[in-house]
């Protein structure tokens, strides 16, 4: 992979007549982030510190503003990563002023489309023949136009050799209506110089230290440019939406494209046409009688199924890559096996993902940091919680966990069960009280970003801001609930098998204390064993009581505690009986502790 961060004017193989061009691209990007960190020092640290914070609020709206408009219009002009940036912002509707949303959600569909000359030329290129003679049609406008690529509608004949069947029983004569993605020329060296300027721009905000104590932007940066030069690899992309598309066979509800591997290269990606309704077309969605808040649902639970089952998720879901498919007589939905339907058994449209050059895979130790997060926040565990940042390793070392801990509890109190909507009209006095009441914790900001969250925190920003889009008042403890029950019930069986496990081990310690004792008696026949003191002998007896005692007290634990969840898992016969014996050993325990005293 290309070095994303050396300056791609230094390298000999790019001195060429585009040298002028992509200086002059690296200049201004480079100028522009600058205007916009002067001005944050000089309007939001600068005057502050004079005493003029009044005048530095009262102008802040007007600020924003012309920041957003002047970097859509550089976006719109440069393309490239810049657009990315764009569109990510844009969609957290969730967290960012509205002057910023409002401004930069043309992003979405502005971006500029290639000259179809320089389409064709690289589409040729690739396969080493005509346009005409790969494709019965392509249209040359095209259907959309993204950062890195471009989308044309154009239709192919089905290849059986190749293993291309018919997707649609209406094709006439084997004739298949697909989606080619091109993509852009030079893309590669434009990512380049892109990342480079804002590894520049990195290195000044790295100097800054409450974002360095906390952010490796120079890490993060290397993330990013990592997964850009994994977006242009179509090859690539072409797989991992198969592997999506496995993960979801038995999960009615979700649609992914076919691939078209005969007419796919790593720079020309043939997919079957999936047309639907933009996930972001909130009126057309209603014209079609389907319930909004139905779409926010399965969008959210969708993601929570990719997240913490399959550990493979769709990292990049702009309303560009997310469609609603009404289910008609013509659509794919027999894809789907009905007899293993789950919770959207009656499905009357489909949730349609597209484009998978950004996905997110997750190991199973981080899966288990979240599934942590998850069962903590449903059930409002605090302790649980701050488990799951270490975990996850989001607290920077001399963290103060009782405090977290405690602001935790403060804010599920006074939070926990709002809706969207209810959380952005928290008052201004609320959030002073609990500022003022945590400003300690707020001070310090015990908090770091990992490498390895860099996509998911993406992705689940801009989810946030699509479901609050779809569903003002949607719910995410609601969302949360329900599968924060599931990880639970699935924990319990676990926590079971481990409680036996335990148990066992107890027993075989048990039954080997004969064993060892009479050990213990031969060294003493063999004059191995010696005793100098008394007082030690009766040290000893002690000792011993106080391990037996110890030993009972951990079988009753382990009994108790295996009954317990047995019962709760719905394990009635079983959990009764571990309850009984823990019982029963209590009461022994019990009996004990009354002869010892009456000896005394």
């Amino acid at each position: 992979m290309t070095d994303a961060f050396e300056h791609p004017l230094n390298r000999p193989h790019q001195r060429d007549r585009h040298r002028d061009r992509y200086n002059d691209r690296y200049r201004r990007i480079v100028f522009f982030f600058a205007r916009i960190l002067i001005g944050i020092i000089f309007w939001d640290i600068l005057l502050p510190a004079l005493g003029l914070q009044r005048w530095s609020q009262r102008t802040r709206s007007n600020r924003i503003r012309n920041v957003a408009v002047k970097y859509r219009a550089l976006a719109i002009h440069m393309g490239g990563v810049l657009i990315k940036v764009g569109q990510f912002l844009s969609a957290r509707v969730d967290v960012l002023p509205s002057e910023i949303i409002n401004e930069l959600a043309g992003l979405q569909d502005e971006v500029p489309e290639e000259n179809f000359t320089d389409i064709r030329q690289l589409v040729e290129g690739e396969f080493n023949v005509s346009l005409e003679e790969l494709f019965l049609n392509f249209e040359q406008h095209p259907e959309a136009a993204a950062s890195l690529g471009q989308v044309h509608r154009a239709i192919i004949k089905a290849n059986k050799e190749s293993g291309d069947t018919l997707s649609n029983p209406k094709d006439d004569e084997g004739f298949i209506n697909v989606v080619v993605k091109v993509q852009r020329p030079d893309i590669e060296t434009i990512i380049t110089t892109d990342l480079a300027a804002l590894r520049t721009v990195g290195k000044w905000v790295q100097r800054y230290r409450p974002i360095s104590r906390r952010i490796n932007v120079p890490v993060l940066l290397n993330e990013f440019s990592r997964i850009l030069y994994e977006e242009i690899d179509y090859l690539a992309e072409g797989k991992n939406a198969e592997t999506f598309a496995t993960n979801f066979t038995n999960r009615p509800g979700v649609r992914v494209p076919k691939v078209y591997w005969t007419f796919t290269t790593k720079r020309v990606l043939t997919l079957e046409d999936v047309r639907g309704i933009k996930i972001n077309d909130y009126a057309q969605i209603s014209a079609s009688g389907i319930s909004r808040a139905e779409v926010a649902e399965r969008l959210f639970q969708t993601y929570l199924v990719q997240i913490f089952e399959d550990g493979f998720f769709h990292a990049d879901p702009h309303p560009g890559n997310l469609f609603i498919s009404p289910i008609t007589s013509d659509s794919v939905s027999t894809r789907f096996d009905d007899n293993k339907a789950d919770n959207w058994e009656k499905n009357e449209w489909l949730l349609t993902f597209v484009d998978f050059g950004m996905v997110g895979r997750l190991s199973s130790n981080f899966r288990t940091g979240m599934r942590e997060m998850v069962i903590g926040v449903g059930t409002r565990d605090t302790h649980r919680l701050v488990k799951s940042y270490q975990m996850l390793d989001v607290l920077l070392p001399n963290a103060d966990l009782s405090l977290i801990e405690k602001a935790e509890a403060a804010a599920f109190d006074r939070f926990w069960g709002k809706n969207m909507r209810e959380l952005l009209d928290t008052t201004p006095q609320e959030m002073v009280d609990f500022t003022h009441e945590f400003r300690q914790l707020l001070y310090t900001l015990p908090f770091q970003v990992p490498q390895n969250l860099i996509l998911l925190g993406r992705c689940v920003g801009i989810l946030s801001g699509m479901c609050t889009g779809l569903n003002p008042n949607f719910n995410v403890w609601e969302g949360l609930a329900p599968f924060a029950q599931k990880l639970i019930a699935e924990e319990t069986g676990t926590i079971g098998k481990t409680l036996f496990k335990q148990i066992e081990k107890v027993v075989q310690s048990l039954l080997s204390y004969p064993q060892r004792l009479e050990r213990l008696m031969d060294k003493a026949e063999h004059g191995e064993l010696f005793v100098h003191d008394p007082r030690l002998v009766t040290e000893v007896d002690h000792l011993n009581k106080s391990i037996g005692r110890l030993a009972e007290a951990a079988i009753f634990a382990v009994l108790l505690m295996g009954g317990i969840q047995l019962y709760l898992a719905k394990e009635y016969i079983f959990g009764g009986i571990l309850l009984a014996i823990a019982s029963l050993i209590l009461i022994i325990i019990f009996l004990k502790g009354l002869r010892g005293l009456s000896k005394k």
